[in-house]
C-alpha cells in the first residue's frame, strides 16, 4: 500500500505548524515533506523535529534551495540527519536567474551534478522537482528538463505531474520518457478552466480535471518511491488535506 507524504508548503498560510501537523496525523497521513523555511535555524529545526514525533510522522523528503545545496551541503547533511530525510530535492530556480538557452540549461544540469556528490556519498537520492518553465522549448527546439537531466545520468527526478500539464504537456509520454529516474512524485490537481481562481486555479486531488488513476498506474509503474500531495494556494488546508488522502486510497 502506498503511503502518500503531504508537502507542508501548502500550509504555509495556516500556522502554527503543530496543529497542521496534528491534523495531518489525525487525517491519516504519515509522511510529510519539508521546505527551506522550516529549517531556518536550530530552534525550527528541534520544534519541527518535536511535532513530527508528536503526530506520528516521518519526513523522508525535503525542499532545499540550490544556493544551499551548492554552497553549504554539510548544513544540509546535518538537517537531513537531524529529521531523517532520505531524498533532498531542488525545487525551484528564480526566473532572473534562468538560463537563456540549451548551453545554460545544460550547464545547469552539470552545476546539479557536482553539487549531488556530498549527497550520494551520504546514500541520499539528490534530484530536481520540475515547474512548468522546463517546458519552455529553448530556440534549439530541446526542453529544458530534458537538458538539465542530460548533466547528470544519475540524477533523480521529483516530477510535478500537474506542472507538466500546465506547461503544456502529456504527463503519460514525461513518465513514460523518465520512468527509471523518477524518484518522487508531487500528486496535485488542476481546477477546470475558470474554477478556483482564489486558488490559482489549482484543485484538491480528485476535484479538478487531472486523470489521477491512469497517472497512478502509470507511475507505479516507474521508480517512484514517494508520493506528496501538494497544492500551492488552498483556501482551506484541512480540506484539501482530507479529501486529497480520501481520493488517494482509492487510487
Amino acid at each position: 500500500m502506498t503511503e502518500f507524504s503531504y508537502q507542508l508548503y501548502s500550509s504555509r498560510n495556516f500556522p502554527p505548524l503543530s496543529e497542521t501537523l496534528g491534523m495531518l496525523g489525525r487525517l491519516g497521513y504519515k509522511q510529510v515533506e519539508g521546505y527551506g523555511a522550516l529549517f531556518a535555524d536550530r530552534d525550527a529545526l528541534d520544534d519541527l523535529k518535536a511535532g513530527l514525533a508528536a503526530s506520528g510522522l516521518s519526513m523522508p523528503t525535503g525542499h532545499f534551495g540550490l544556493d544551499m545545496i551548492r554552497d553549504e551541503p554539510q548544513r544540509v547533511l546535518d538537517i537531513a540527519g537531524a529529521l531523517g530525510i532520505q531524498g533532498v530535492f531542488a525545487p525551484f530556480i528564480a526566473p532572473d536567474q534562468r538560463p537563456a538557452d540549451a548551453a545554460g540549461w545544460r550547464a545547469l544540469g552539470e552545476e546539479l551534478s557536482a553539487a549531488a556528490a556530498p549527497f550520494r556519498d551520504a546514500g541520499l537520492t539528490f534530484g530536481w522537482h520540475n515547474h512548468d518553465f522546463e517546458f519552455a522549448a529553448t530556440g534549439t527546439g530541446e526542453m529544458p528538463l530534458d537538458l538539465i537531466l542530460a548533466g547528470d545520468p544519475d540524477l533523480a527526478l521529483e516530477l510535478d505531474v500537474a506542472w507538466v500539464v500546465r506547461g503544456g504537456q502529456d504527463p503519460l509520454a514525461w513518465i513514460d520518457k523518465y520512468a527509471g529516474r523518477i524518484a518522487a512524485v508531487h500528486v496535485k490537481d488542476i481546477a477546470p478552466q475558470g474554477e478556483c481562481t482564489d486558488e490559482d486555479g489549482w484543485a484538491d486531488v480528485g476535484h479538478g480535471v487531472m486523470d489521477w488513476p491512469a497517472i497512478m498506474a502509470a507511475l507505479r509503474e516507474t521508480g517512484a518511491r514517494w508520493f506528496v500531495m501538494e497544492h500551492d494556494n488552498p483556501s482551506d488546508h484541512e480540506r484539501f488535506a482530507r479529501r486529497s488522502i480520501e481520493t488517494a486510497r482509492t487510487l
